[in-house]
């Protein structure tokens, strides 16, 4: 093994070495934690980041969703906190390594005379959440005042399905409480210049709409009932869905990815044949591309409820957050998960700088509509 060019033996000392940029330092202090299943060290984890909210001067919240899992979010509160927020979110664990595979400790965070920094979760994503942590520390540094508030959330057990993480902590109520409108999550490396992002694939929806109307006997005409209104959003939505299907059926390059999709899938309303209901409710599932704006169709949705009568409603089934997946790793082979896995201190520090440009962006986005606590 050689030495690290920038400290005495494997990996160097936990302080800054000599001539490194502290950012660096503070990624390679991270990187020597063994957060690795099946095992992982939270503890060690939760502490190093406690010592970074207090360092920032911003609020810790731990969450234990499961025992032994904690999510923890640190918060930056906004100019105007009742604008949905920003979320920039991370996983602090990283997946089992075979030693006999590494060129160095996997957990030395050894550095090359190229820069190159070498552990597990260098790439997977323990550089995104330092490159989180520094942007915000430059950005405070400076002075700066963002408009939305900006949420740093690090959950565990990311890399073994979530369930015990962010799977369980969408159900609580302190999740709502954040009041979330965008997020930022992990993407991949890119060896060539550009930067990757992912954007997803199509969005499941699941709607379902309320239809109240004009109770009364079977046998009347009675005005402005809830079967007329259901009508009238069942030709809404199927008549969008044959539009959609025509465009899938007449175009040589589309694929089923590049349309919208709908499907009626429940009915519910009624308590016997000669009574007419008071409310009757209609669910659908739709998957829209990543090409459609989800606010226009939105607005789409609510128009259709407004013309089908008065008081028709909707809501969503799920958690339905937009977010892009971004790690600003250009220049890099992708090794996320391999042996090996790497990332260059100069790409790491290049990272920084973008979020230092891009979190002031995103939080600056002016208000829409929709933009407040209340779920319309």
């Amino acid at each position: 093994m050689l030495p690290d060019k920038d400290g005495p033996g494997a990996g160097g000392g936990y302080g800054s070495a000599q001539g490194e940029d502290p950012s660096v330092s503070l990624f390679r202090e991270y990187l020597r934690l063994r957060t690795v299943h099946p095992e992982p060290d939270y503890n060690a984890a939760l502490k190093f980041l406690d010592r970074i909210a207090e360092e920032l001067k911003l609020p810790m919240r731990k969450i234990e969703v499961c025992p032994g899992r904690v999510v923890s979010i640190m918060t930056w509160e906004g100019m105007k906190p009742t604008l949905k927020s920003v979320l920039l979110n991370s996983h602090t664990d990283v997946v089992p390594v075979f030693q006999e595979h590494w060129k160095y400790d996997a957990f030395s965070a050894f550095k090359d005379a190229e820069g190159n920094i070498y552990a597990r979760g260098s790439q997977d994503m323990k550089c995104v959440t330092i490159q989180y942590i520094q942007a915000i520390r430059r950005l405070k540094a400076a002075g700066q005042r963002l408009m939305r508030t900006v949420h740093l959330m690090f959950v565990p057990d990311e890399e073994v399905g979530g369930h015990k993480g962010m799977e369980t902590f969408v159900k609580h109520p302190e999740f709502q409480q954040l009041n979330i409108g965008f997020a930022l999550d992990e993407g991949l490396a890119n060896p060539g210049e550009a930067f990757t992002v992912f954007y997803g694939e199509r969005n499941p929806w699941w709607i379902t709409v309320h239809c109240p109307g004009s109770p009364g006997h079977g046998s009347r005409f009675v005005e402005n009932t809830a079967a007329e209104k259901l009508r009238q959003v069942i030709n809404s939505f199927l008549d969008f869905r044959e539009k959609e299907k025509h465009r899938l059926n007449t175009s040589e390059c589309f694929t089923l990815g590049d349309v919208t999709t709908i499907n009626m899938t429940m009915v519910k309303g009624g308590v016997a044949y000669n009574v007419i209901p008071a409310e009757m409710d209609v669910s659908f599932d739709l998957r829209i591309p990543p090409t459609v704006n989800l606010q226009d169709f939105e607005r789409q949705i609510k128009q259709w409820c407004k013309e089908a009568g008065d008081d028709v409603t909707y809501e969503f089934a799920q958690v339905g957050i937009p977010a892009i997946g971004f790690s600003p790793m250009n220049r890099t082979p992708i090794l996320l998960h391999d042996h090996n896995e790497y990332l260059n201190e100069q790409v790491f520090l290049r990272g920084i700088s973008v979020y230092e440009r891009l979190i002031p962006a995103l939080t600056s986005v002016p208000a829409f509509v929709e933009d407040s606590l209340e779920k319309c």
